[in-house]
């Protein structure tokens, strides 16, 4: 019996349509589980990363708090700390420019924002992978299961044989393609629900570090946790 009905079954006796499908699944499969491992590790590099912004503020100044951010060129919190340096030297010593006429905090409110916002996006591609597999899989599968199942009908029509043993094999073997749809897309969706909320971590842990870093480099000081006391943790401003 499992020589004539199953998988194996299915391949061998379809036609291009079918095998089409089957294949389309597969690679949507195999794209939607590469996204979520490398994306599942680069959140967590970033959450490892996130952990030396509290080493970075026991520096003595802020050349030594940025080589404590390691030298990864993706790390978003080190890339935050130097646009926001960068964005405060470029203010106070560039030539008089139009973006003079903005105070300091805006400038550097709109430096860090922006690279903020590049980072979020950096998080969030691949995403629309998942998303577009979570929402399209079950349908392909139900695309396969109706094409086989008209082959099916077609087949045992021609034959002449309706009974129950003629027909539970066919259509049973093109109902597994509606399964097949299935589980390309659970793995997806709840792939895709779990990078999204990883990655508000890391957004939320970038603007808590922002916020910080923008005290800083108004004032000379980190804005403390004293609940409102104006308790700061102060950091020499090296180069």
């Amino acid at each position: 019996m499992e020589s004539q009905f199953g998988l194996a079954h299915v391949w061998a006796q379809g036609d291009l349509v079918t095998r089409a499908v089957a294949l389309l699944l597969l690679a949507m499969s195999l794209a939607s589980w590469m996204v979520i491992i490398l994306k599942a590790l680069s959140l967590r590099r970033h959450a490892a990363q996130a952990r030396l912004t509290h080493a970075f503020w026991h520096s003595a100044d802020f050349a030594e708090g940025l080589g404590k951010l390691g030298t990864d060129p993706d790390n978003p919190f080190r890339t935050l700390a130097q646009d926001g340096r960068e964005a405060s030297v470029h203010h106070h010593h560039a030539q008089p420019q139009l973006h003079d006429a903005l105070d300091p905090s805006d400038w550097l409110t709109r430096a860090m924002r922006n690279s903020i916002d590049e980072s979020t996006a950096r998080l969030q591609s691949g995403l629309a992978v998942l998303a577009s597999v979570g929402s399209t899989a079950p349908f392909v599968g139900l695309f396969g299961t109706v094409w086989g199942i008209y082959h099916a009908l077609l087949s045992i029509g021609a034959a002449g044989q309706a009974t129950i043993d003629k027909v539970a094999g066919p259509v049973g073997e093109a109902l597994v393609m509606t399964a097949l749809g299935l589980a390309v897309a659970i793995p997806a969706v709840l792939g895709y629900n779990a990078l999204v909320r990883g990655n508000k971590t890391v957004v939320l842990q970038l603007n808590r570090f922002a916020h910080d870093l923008h005290a800083y480099f108004l004032t000379g000081a980190r804005v403390g946790k004293g609940g409102g006391n104006g308790n700061v943790v102060s950091m020499k401003k090296g180069a």
